[in-house]
């Protein structure tokens, strides 16, 4: 005799997502048993799920082969809502942090924190954290002072000054030429 469709449904979602949903065979008395065509439709609804998921997931790890972070926490551990709230950027604390698409970022407080998770995009650095007049030059991911920056069209951006090589100072000799050369080549390098 052939088990219950049902019985494989609860297998799948407790095997393979185990952390997320959890299934009761009690649940299993509330599933209706489609007919073959149904459940073929339902098969393709949960398979492109879980590649949504996958896609989501192999994001996050492109995110994090490409930004710029030290021991997984990016810019220096600098605070990112600092840079626009603040008179100057602020050293974050382990205590305060946050997650976003799988990149950690540290906090001077709460407030920054919340007001991060409202709009975590508005606040990630530019070109991943990486020194925008380098990647503008030629592609390549150089260290950042995070005190040298600029914010750019509502968007934070990050420059190597080390050793009297100050490149915000060079970035914004022709910001136009460089913002554009470093979008054309973020894009193609990111991967």
């Amino acid at each position: 005799m052939a088990k219950d469709p049902r019985f494989y449904l609860l297998y799948i979602v407790n095997s393979v997502l185990p952390n997320r949903v959890k299934m009761s065979s009690q649940d299993l008395s509330r599933i209706v048993v489609f007919p073959a065509s149904r459940a073929r439709v339902l098969l393709t609804v949960v398979a492109l799920s879980f590649s949504s998921l996958a896609v989501a997931q192999a994001d996050e790890a492109s995110r994090r082969r490409n930004f710029n972070t030290e021991n997984g926490i990016a810019m220096r551990e600098f605070d990112p809502v600092s840079y626009f709230n603040s008179s100057r950027p602020l050293k974050g604390n382990s205590k305060f942090y946050a997650n976003h698409k799988g990149i950690t970022y540290y906090f001077a407080n709460a407030e920054n924190v919340e007001e991060f998770k409202k709009s975590p995009d508005k606040y990630e650095p530019a070109y991943g954290g990486w020194c925008a007049y380098t990647i503008a030059l030629n592609g390549e991911r150089v260290k950042i002072n995070p005190v040298a920056y600029k914010i750019i069209d509502g968007r934070l951006h990050l420059f190597y000054n080390f050793n009297s090589d100050n490149r915000l100072l060079k970035w914004n000799k022709d910001e136009k030429k460089f913002k554009a050369s470093a979008n054309k080549n973020w894009v193609a390098r990111m991967h």
